[in-house]
């Protein structure tokens, strides 16, 4: 009987919202950490009260340690991951601005798009799907370019690729480059370091390692950055600052994007912009908190074990993972769908009957690799077994000669090893 059924009541009215049990094993969004969801029932406060401000504030401080930054200007985009890079993009492009997009998957082309419609001059470089950039091909690039701005992904779930990014800081300085990062399916799980890595702005979500909902972008922006898009016109309260507008560029096309005037929303001014959505707020502090209570280092070390754990029982199940294993992202593995079975068919058994969800995929790899993410509350032993058994006898099912046992056996193995060497909370 299909879920549906159950959504009314025997008068025909709508029932209360009652979702089946879905352990979200996807490239997110995945479940949230429990604390979180009820950090989201929290009662509203006014915007402008003295407690909500002071929460404004907390979250700004959470998000510098979160992003490992000491940046004034960190603080929440209110939209999904997209709405941070639309925020950024935006503000930073004038009419004819170059910029440089290095593609290894489908959320560079995103950047791209955005980059295009905000009528930069958009040059893009390319590698194969399921491998990355060398620093040498990305300064080779800037070198031809020479862009305003450098807008690239740090870990793409559409190829499972983390992009390494600690060199090109250090390039993107030396030749007057801005360097942008989308950093959504990567932080939380895998190092990103932004102050050390000389990243000018960086843009995320809650809703992959963060353990939250998406509808919330965490960003954080430079001085340099910060700078530049306080030179570009805006209008407030529809009055012009005719003193200043002659040194100013073209006003920023979006108002709801309008960083300088976020900035000013989130700054000590507290300039009217738009309601602050607080129940996302209190969502994303209590994704910064569990974060930092549990230890940066520490989180990231258990999304590697999860990701080892999975990646060794996919193999141990004769199954083949996709990409380059060497960048590969701590918190999600593609594999490659083998011959005779149907890809979407395993999907659909997964989710309607273990209530198991796996990523299908876009492009170049649609129906020929499944993406099987461990982030967040997910990136758990508990998850990965359970995921790597109900996966071996879905393909039992499918007539694929998966080794009885063995994938779990190598989940196990894994966290034993993680476990002897004292790695927290594997």
């Amino acid at each position: 009987m299909s879920h549906e059924m159950f959504n009314a009541n025997s008068n025909g009215a709508l029932a209360p919202l009652s979702p089946p049990p879905r352990l979200l094993m996807g490239p997110g969004p995945i479940n949230c950490y429990p604390r979180v969801l009820s950090a989201m029932s929290t009662q509203l406060v006014g915007q402008y009260d003295p407690v909500m401000t002071g929460y404004m504030n907390e979250v700004m401080q959470l998000y510098r340690d979160v992003f490992n930054t000491q940046n004034q200007q960190t603080f929440l985009v209110d939209g999904t991951s997209r709405a941070g890079i639309e925020a950024v993009l935006v503000s930073a492009i004038e009419p004819g601005d170059k910029v440089l997009v290095p593609i290894f998957g489908r959320f560079g082309h995103l950047l791209a798009e955005i980059a295009e419609r905000a009528d930069a001059e958009v040059h893009t470089i390319e590698v194969p799907w399921g491998e990355v950039f060398s620093p040498a091909q990305i300064e080779a690039a800037i070198k031809e370019v020479k862009p305003k701005l450098l807008a690239i992904v740090q870990g793409d779930t559409s190829t499972t690729m983390l992009q390494p990014l600690k060199d090109i800081g250090a390039i993107c300085e030396a030749h007057d480059v801005l360097f942008y990062c989308d950093a959504t399916a990567s932080i939380g799980g895998n190092p990103l370091d932004v102050d050390a890595w000389k990243l000018d702005a960086v843009s995320v979500g809650l809703q992959k390692c963060l353990g939250g909902p998406s509808g919330s972008a965490p960003i954080t922006l430079s001085d340099k950055f910060v700078k530049m898009v306080r030179t570009r016109h805006h209008v407030e309260a529809g009055i012009r600052d005719a003193h200043h507008e002659a040194a100013r560029g073209p006003k920023i096309r979006s108002n709801y994007f309008d960083l300088p005037m976020i900035m000013d929303y989130w700054g000590e001014e507290r300039l009217n912009h738009h309601t602050e959505a607080a129940s996302m707020l209190y969502c994303a502090r209590e994704c910064a908190r569990l974060h930092l209570e549990e230890g940066q280092q520490n989180v990231i070390a258990r999304h590697k074990v999860a990701g080892d754990a999975m990646l060794a029982g996919i193999q141990a199940m004769g199954l083949a993972p996709f990409g380059d294993l060497n960048h590969k992202m701590y918190n999600v593995v593609g594999v490659h769908i083998p011959e005779g079975v149907k890809g979407e068919a395993v999907r659909e058994t997964l989710l309607m009957r273990f209530n198991i969800e796996i990523g299908t995929s876009f492009g170049p790899l649609k129906g020929k690799i499944w993406r099987i993410g461990t982030m967040g509350y997910n990136a758990r032993e508990d998850a990965v077994l359970h995921t790597l058994q109900s996966l071996e006898t879905v393909l039992r099912m499918q007539g694929f000669n998966a080794p009885a046992g063995k994938g779990v056996d190598a989940a196990l193995t894994v966290y034993a090893e993680a476990k002897a060497a004292g790695v927290a909370d594997a």
